[in-house]
């Protein structure tokens, strides 16, 4: 069994997440694929967080790729949570989700809405949306004059619209359009982005795994069932059905699953002091860490710092891969206010680095900066 160090395993998924080796503009779809998605609960960390694995990137350039070229999907994917994925891999996740569906019918069940109400809005819904974005409240006027539900209607207004919509944009019929005014729209994939090829389900998951460890591993079973949102037996098969890929590894003690092609250049990974700055809810701190797991990459004494009430995730630096600070940015005008905390004192020509990493945010911005250093 070969051994690894934390260091080399960090080190190995910063080069895969696009964050040691950054991206040209030109190519900075690649950005949102390698990571496998880029958490877009926030969309300007979203933006924060592709242009953190991009040199040259502007604002505009995913506003663009999301509306005018419609290269870049936003919906909810890992965790039921929203994502921007690159169009090309939309039918890919779609046909894994397949395997590992909800139920739905139940959850609006729970609103009064009975199994037939839910089918009927579910085929609807189909055939209501296209590719004219269309608001909640258009959506809502366009259900009611096709069923006759009180129920569905009082749901539809006051539900959470997560909870409305997932399960259209969760089968691959339904994702995000661009904003009016202050409300979101909502359009139907095949009309926005076209159609695609059906993937067969099992094949997509087994491809989903493989990737996830290419950029995640070394894993767990249980990592990759947390962070894809699926039973543990489909994690397990998944894992299982590309084991002649993977052999098992031991990282500092903690046994777990690589890619054998992964091994070679993780194990001549050398740590060199880089340093981050990841924005809130980058899928580089969400996605890796569950549990104890999460001692691997930040002190326990400081975790309550990043991982915060209510599932708020603090935007971070990282050295070497390890969580060593948390950090915080105001535009105020024509400059930008950065105050960095870090949790211990600073090795030689890390407040460089940090310095460096907060001009290329201000150039992202297009601000001037003013960084402040707090020391916890």
């Amino acid at each position: 069994m070969k051994s690894l160090t934390w260091g080399q395993v960090n080190l190995w998924r910063l080069s895969q997440q696009c964050l040691s080796r950054r991206l040209q503009r030109e190519d900075f779809l690649q950005a949102v694929r390698q990571p496998i998605g880029i958490h877009a609960q926030l969309m300007s960390a979203a933006e924060l967080a592709i242009a953190a694995r991009v040199d040259g990137l502007s604002p505009q350039d995913v506003q663009s790729a999301l509306w005018q070229e419609r290269s870049l999907v936003k919906t909810w994917m890992m965790r039921q949570t929203l994502h921007l994925v690159p169009a090309a891999d939309f039918p890919l996740f779609i046909a894994a989700r397949r395997i590992t569906d909800i139920n739905w019918p139940k959850i609006f069940d729970r609103e009064g809405i009975n199994r037939a109400t839910f089918d009927a809005y579910m085929a609807v819904s189909s055939e209501i949306l296209n590719s004219e974005p269309m608001t909640r409240q258009q959506f809502t006027q366009a259900v009611d004059e096709r069923l006759n539900s009180p129920e569905l209607h009082t749901f539809l207004v006051n539900g959470s619209w997560g909870t409305v919509f997932k399960p259209l944009a969760w089968r691959g019929e339904l994702c995000f359009g661009p904003g009016s005014g202050q409300n979101a729209t909502f359009v139907s994939p095949r009309d926005w982005i076209g159609s695609w090829q059906e993937i067969e389900p099992e094949a997509a998951l087994q491809q989903v795994a493989r990737r996830y460890l290419a950029v995640y591993g070394p894993a767990r079973v249980r990592n990759f069932q947390v962070w894809w949102w699926m039973s543990g037996m489909s994690a397990k098969k998944a894992f299982n059905s590309i084991a002649d890929e993977t052999e098992e590894v031991e990282v500092e003690g903690w046994r777990s699953i690589a890619l054998k092609a992964t091994l070679k250049p993780m194990l001549e990974m050398e740590p060199t002091g880089e340093v981050h700055l990841l924005p809130p809810f980058d899928v580089y701190t969400v996605g890796l860490a569950r549990g104890k797991d999460l001692e691997r990459l930040i002190a326990l004494e400081q975790q309550k710092k990043v991982y915060r009430p209510q599932g708020w995730v603090s935007a971070v630096v990282l050295v070497d891969g390890f969580i060593r600070g948390t950090w915080e940015h105001k535009v105020q005008g024509s400059k930008t206010k950065v105050s960095v905390n870090m949790f211990s004192s600073l090795a030689s020509g890390t407040s460089e680095k940090v310095a460096a990493e907060a001009e290329r945010l201000g150039q992202f911005l297009n601000t001037l900066i003013n960084l402040d250093f707090i020391q916890s």
